[in-house]
């Protein structure tokens, strides 16, 4: 009896790792019953949890000044502070002030945010079953505290804009190009925090679509940010550029997220921001050398000196085996680093931020073969990080530290061979 009853144990232990590694045919149930408790998630915390307002009503009071006919950027001002996000921002919530009577009806706000999480989430879940990443991830795309807060208690535009960077990944998954380039530009005509992904973004549009056709993707993207600027633009160009993508912007220290525990006078001298910025830019030289441009099977320098020359740096029977290569791991792994990257040497993060970041880092850690032990505890001290309001030099310092270990994790990581795309989807890594 004894025997059989270890012989069950055995087996059940045995069945419960197939299905968290992908190994068995329940495993595909993993995400969608995970999806069916996050609603559930969802609608308990609209219903228990009172809304915190944040930005809501400068959001509408911006707009409610753009629909009465004022379209001078620098004339247009909220309770928090002149508008200081790109147009598709005005329109994304132009929409929702004629959908909530005029910013009003916060309750159906939340719900609408709470469709938006829902549907980000589908994307994100889509996305990483594409990159063949096993079911035992999945749990922590749906554990976040803050990230239900930033999106269904606090209706942020980031929400908007982590949208349709999902959306965008998804869409260069499909190698659906253009449609890919459309979905980027609108998210970076809502906030220009998706500016720190633009690298990766170039990348995998000149490796899987080509020298002259990675032009055409470009001209759309700033063709689309031109057409939905143009009311603003023809009334104050300048006024625009300065507020729509402000790279100059002062920012407070009581707000910080990230650098607390360098101390205010540090955190608001020069030469810490160009510190941060040296930084930044070497360690994406890094990473686009020595990983985002190795289905290239080209030096960087090999690359550079015919794009400058504005000649394609690859044959006509290099670019389909190149563009094979473009997969969506290599897709999921590029725009994602670039995006942890960015918000590691971020001159400052706030916390709806963390709606870029809380589903990056579980592919991330996962794609640098970290144990499985490990990839929960780094996500779980990033999540405490971000809880902790206001922010102190301890849990500024753990924030720092988890993006610069899992950005250092992904760096010395050995990529597999590249090779051309299999199309499958049920051999995934295990733990």
């Amino acid at each position: 009896m004894a025997r059989k009853d270890s012989g069950l144990v055995s087996q059940a232990v045995s069945l419960v790792f197939d299905v968290a590694n992908g190994r068995s045919p329940l495993s595909k149930l993993v995400p969608p019953c995970l999806f069916l408790l996050d609603a559930l998630l969802c609608a308990l915390v609209i219903w228990k949890i009172p809304y915190t307002e944040i930005d809501w009503k400068a959001y509408m009071e911006q707009v409610s000044q753009f629909v009465s006919g004022e379209h001078d950027y620098t004339a247009i001002k909220g309770g928090t502070g002149p508008l200081v996000y790109p147009a598709a921002h005005v329109y994304t919530y132009t929409a929702l002030y004629y959908l909530t009577d005029e910013g009003k009806d916060i309750f159906l706000a939340q719900q609408i945010f709470a469709v938006l999480y829902m549907a980000t989430l589908a994307l994100v879940m889509t996305c990483y079953w594409r990159a063949k990443v096993p079911p035992y991830v999945f749990p922590l795309l749906i554990l976040s505290k803050r990230l239900h807060s930033v999106f269904i208690l606090r209706c942020f535009n980031d929400c908007f804009a982590t949208f349709f960077l999902w959306l965008a990944i998804f869409l260069f998954q499909r190698r659906d190009w253009t449609a890919a380039s459309i979905a980027y530009s609108w998210g970076l005509g809502i906030k220009m925090s998706l500016l720190l992904v633009l690298p990766a973004v170039g990348i995998i549009l000149l490796l899987g679509r080509g020298f002259s056709d990675s032009l055409k993707c470009a001209m759309i993207m700033l063709n689309l940010q031109i057409a939905i600027a143009s009311p603003f633009l023809q009334e104050n160009a300048s006024g625009y550029a300065s507020k729509a993508f402000e790279l100059t912007r002062q920012f407070f220290f009581k707000w910080t997220v990230n650098w607390r525990f360098v101390g205010e006078d540090v955190f608001l001298s020069r030469p810490f921001s160009w510190i941060l910025l040296t930084a930044h830019a070497l360690v994406l030289t890094g990473f686009i050398a020595n990983k985002w441009l190795k289905p290239a099977g080209k030096p960087l320098s090999a690359i550079i000196v015919p794009i400058l020359q504005f000649s394609s740096p690859f044959s006509p029977r290099e670019e389909p085996l190149i563009a094979s290569r473009v997969t969506p791991e290599y897709v999921m792994t590029t725009i994602l680093s670039a995006n942890v990257i960015g918000l590691l040497f971020a001159r400052t993060l706030h916390y709806q931020f963390y709606s870029y970041l809380a589903w990056s880092t579980p592919y991330l850690l996962w794609r640098s073969c970290a144990h499985p032990i490990v990839q929960y505890g780094l996500w779980a001290l990033q999540e405490w990080a971000w809880n902790v309001f206001p922010s102190t030099p301890v849990s500024s310092g753990v924030v720092v530290g988890v993006l610069a270990t899992t950005v250092a994790l992904v760096a010395i990581h050995k990529d597999e061979k590249t090779g051309p795309a299999s199309g499958s989807t049920s051999d995934r890594k295990k733990a």
